[in-house]
């Protein structure tokens, strides 16, 4: 990250302060966590902060005032410190270096923030973000009135910066962009490392191959290839566990005739990707695998061709929910005596005994990255919920170029009576990433295939 970027960043959230009768905005970032007695869990930035500084150490407050002014409290250089935890920026580098006006010491935050908050009308911060942001600066304002017999004004107002800065997310810069093309790339490429793999061991006569043992395969390719971190943790699902939808890495053994399905994406400079597939264990889909996995696939198309300026991202949803429930009547998953025609199987939400989730969300900084899903500027009306009923609501969010999405239909077929033994325990997801263009939208992730005929050629490999 570029700190020219940020900088434009912060003067488009100082733009907005003003419009908004905001005088300064306080954003600190995430704090260090404590794993256990003697060591922490591996430290990630606030996603906000970072978008607005480009700064990842610990202990650090961005402060930005409505004329655009911004000051960093950070942690000073400390050559002791920096023996046992890694160089840090240090306070008289921080201006230069990240482009803000002015940096302070994070001792001196407390003594400091109470002389920023003066006279500015109303204070900005990101509600709900933190337990304790809110107690800080109520504690730092309760100082501003003990000089209000002076002429100091207190600020009258706290305003959430959560909509100003998800709005600003929702939309991707080229760098942006770039990066996450090049973390969607590098999932891709695990996916297949994962699936060679199990073509590889099951060939070689292995009985079976343990979830854990795939996930291996994941992060060692995400590591070797320069990302940070997975982007959140993997969901590694083999045979009946693919019906759990967060389902982790366990000791389950993957055996031949199963499927496997993988959810994994990497984090790369703060920008996540988000990659499902599913693929048979030894290679090959067996007939009731390849029947659902076909419905899946062509209910994905349909969410793509409806993914483009001037739909809505509720779009995709309703077109593979569409596909799907045609396709779980034709399959006979559901029954039409029951359940009459796929109007009806919509309507009444039967489609969500095998269906259960949405479509896609926003992905950028977080894998379910900020930005209001309804629309801004339009009234409430009335529209199915999703659960047999109706709702009174705005309709979603038209999209745009350069917003980000995932299209991730599924398929999960538990035991029930009435439902063909044979789909029993098959789950099924395939989720690619999505670029919003001016005509349509651009799938950053197929670098893992996802025809079941290009998942067996690649297998066979």
């Amino acid at each position: 990250m570029t700190p020219l970027n940020c900088a434009a960043r912060r003067a488009d959230l100082a733009q907005r302060l003003r419009s908004a009768g905001v005088g300064i905005a306080v954003l600190p970032t995430a704090p260090e966590r404590q794993r256990n007695a003697d060591s922490d869990h591996p430290y990630r930035h606030d996603s906000h902060f970072h978008y607005l500084t480009g700064f990842d150490e610990p202990q650090a407050w961005l402060v930005l005032r409505s004329d655009g002014h911004s000051t960093l409290f950070c942690r000073p250089a400390n050559p002791e410190r920096e023996v046992w935890d890694g160089q840090r920026l240090g306070v008289d580098a921080a201006p230069a270096e990240l482009g803000v006006d002015a940096a302070w010491p994070i001792d001196a935050l407390d003594e400091q923030m109470p002389l920023m908050l003066a006279n500015q009308g109303a204070v900005g911060f990101p509600f709900g973000r933190y337990p304790e942001l809110q107690t800080q600066v109520e504690g730092w304002l309760a100082t501003v009135r003990t000089r209000e017999r002076v002429g100091i004004e207190c600020p009258t107002r706290l305003h959430d910066l959560n909509p100003l800065i998800a709005d600003m997310r929702l939309f991707k810069d080229p760098h942006e962009l770039a990066t996450m093309r090049r973390a969607a790339a590098l999932s891709a490429g695990a996916h297949v490392r994962v699936m060679r793999y199990c073509a590889q061991r099951f060939r070689q006569g292995a009985s079976a191959v343990h979830e854990y043992e795939i996930e291996a395969e994941l992060l060692h390719e995400f590591r070797r290839l320069g990302a940070q971190s997975p982007a959140y943790p993997s969901i590694v699902a083999a045979g009946a566990n693919a019906c759990v939808l967060h389902h982790p890495a366990s000791a389950a053994p993957l055996k031949p005739g199963e499927l496997c399905l993988v959810d994994a994406g990497c984090e790369i400079d703060g920008y996540a990707s988000g990659i499902s597939r599913t693929f048979p264990a030894h290679g090959r889909f067996s007939a009731p695998q390849r029947a659902l996995y076909d419905l899946v696939l062509a209910a994905q198309q349909a969410a793509i061709d409806v993914t483009r300026p001037g739909h809505r991202q509720r779009d995709a949803h309703h077109a593979a929910v569409r596909v799907l429930a045609q396709g779980m009547l034709d399959l006979g998953l559901l029954s039409r005596d029951l359940h009459g025609d796929v109007d009806d199987v919509v309507a009444k939400a039967a489609y969500r005994q095998f269906y259960m989730h949405g479509t896609g969300h926003w992905l950028g900084r977080d894998v379910h990255d900020v930005g209001e899903y309804l629309s801004l500027g339009e009234d409430a009306i009335e529209q199915p919920d999703g659960f047999g009923g109706t709702v009174v609501k705005r309709p979603s969010r038209l999209l745009c170029p350069g917003m980000v999405v995932t299209l991730e239909p599924g398929l999960y077929v538990r035991p029930a009576a009435g439902v063909p033994e044979h789909f029993w325990n098959l789950g099924i997801r395939i989720e690619d990433d999505a670029v919003l263009t001016d005509t349509g939208c651009e799938l950053i992730s197929r670098g893992a295939p996802v025809a079941p005929l290009d998942i067996e050629a690649l297998m066979r490999e």
